[in-house]
């Protein structure tokens, strides 16, 4: 089992749930709700951010070591510059769609508003980030957080992840605070437009910088082996798997009262100010924390512990995020993405432009998005399936 397979089955898997998550049918379907988001606060999109931080650190970092800041820096920018181009690619041709499509303007308006080609200022909004389309949104984050990168790598390199560490709580703490007001409030009144919508985001980037970055470090200091790993990860080692277990248990019953509206509305009101999805809350924080290093733990430590429920949790796990078609995804999870949004923007005008789906049909179009998932991934390895090692090679000589 090596490391890096796991961490492709994990983005893989992040990528599946979020295109079920994603797709939206009159009537809601109920595949949607078959997710751990409903035993924890903790979502696809947090392991996707994380786990993207936390390659960034790895790879770019030795990069660094070997070919020194300016070129590894480089790579880093050259790498954000290509995330800018699927973000702006993707609504060129969403736009497109709509403007070719019957009836397009009006399916998509929830998630598009008056966007439209022929609106310099609100396409002057979106190619800043200021305004995302819905499901747009993790392009636009991750491609900012990627132009402080290379900063933060050479920082981490050079023994200053403390610095890093505290700067980045701090930011964080400006988000739960909502000082990015001072900045979007009146970028909001100028980029207001005909739909009432200036700045449009789902996530805020003050807060949800803390897990890319928090990760970044983690692989920085990885990449350099400053952290035994094997120490902390000991199946003898279990306070802090017990700890984090324990917070889990903990908010159970919390995010089933939320989900389920059962919260007494005497706790509701001050649950919700640390509940706060889009500032990527104190409750998130803390919960995806004890998530990610619980299972960190699992996957690492937990096949060799003396418990044999521990152990068949472990392996359960480790054969879920092995399985090649989460590996295949993981692999160009740049552009299953990009993808992932083409299929949730197409199924979501299908069924905007058609008499409401039964139960059985939305399950079966979300079944037929999953595997359609994997074209770019196929693509990008054609070779290897038809060339003259791949399964076809034998057909493709005759």
């Amino acid at each position: 089992m090596k490391r890096l397979d796991i961490i492709d089955g994990m983005r893989g898997y992040f990528l599946v749930f979020m295109l079920i998550n994603h797709l939206v049918f009159v009537g809601g379907y109920w595949l949607v709700e078959i997710n751990h988001r409903q035993l924890a606060f903790v979502e696809d999109a947090q392991g996707f951010v994380f786990l993207s931080g936390l390659l960034i650190g790895l790879v770019y970092a030795r990069k660094m070591l070997k070919y020194g800041r300016s070129e590894g820096a480089g790579k880093v920018y050259a790498r954000a510059f290509e995330l800018y181009r699927y973000a702006m690619g993707l609504v060129i041709v969403v736009l497109l769609a709509r403007l070719a499509l019957p009836g397009g303007y009006e399916a998509w308006w929830n998630w598009l508003g008056d966007t439209n080609l022929t609106d310099p200022k609100r396409l002057a909004a979106i190619a800043t980030f200021i305004f995302q389309p819905t499901f747009m949104d993790i392009l636009p984050q991750y491609t900012v957080y990627m132009l402080f990168a290379p900063a933060v790598i050479w920082l981490v390199l050079n023994g200053k992840w403390a610095s890093v560490a505290i700067g980045s709580f701090i930011i964080w703490m400006g988000a739960q605070l909502g000082l990015q007001a001072i900045v979007t409030d009146p970028l909001n009144t100028f980029f207001m437009g005909s739909d009432d919508q200036g700045v449009r985001v789902s996530f805020n980037m003050m807060g949800w910088q803390v897990i890319f970055f928090g990760a970044l470090v983690l692989g920085v200091l990885t990449a350099q082996d400053k952290i035994d790993w094997s120490r902390i990860l000991s199946p003898e080692r279990t306070l802090l798997p017990k700890a984090a277990l324990a917070i889990c248990v903990f908010f159970v019953p919390l995010r089933i009262a939320t989900a389920w509206g059962l919260m007494p509305e005497i706790m509701l009101g001050k649950f919700a100010t640390m509940e706060i999805r889009a500032d990527f809350g104190p409750v998130y924080l803390v919960n995806f924390v004890a998530v990610a290093f619980g299972m960190t733990w699992l996957l690492v430590a937990g096949p060799r512990h003396e418990n044999a429920i521990v152990r068949g949790i472990a392996n359960a796990l480790i054969w879920v995020f092995t399985l090649r078609f989460l590996q295949l995804l993981g692999r160009h999870s740049l552009h299953v993405y990009v993808w992932h949004v083409a299929i949730v923007y197409a199924v979501y005008y299908v069924d905007q432009r058609t008499p409401e789906l039964s139960q059985f049909m939305k399950t079966v179009i979300a079944i037929i998005s999953i595997g359609l998932l994997a074209i770019p991934a196929v693509w990008r390895e054609r070779e290897r399936f038809l060339g003259e090692r791949g399964p076809f090679a034998g057909w493709l000589a005759r």
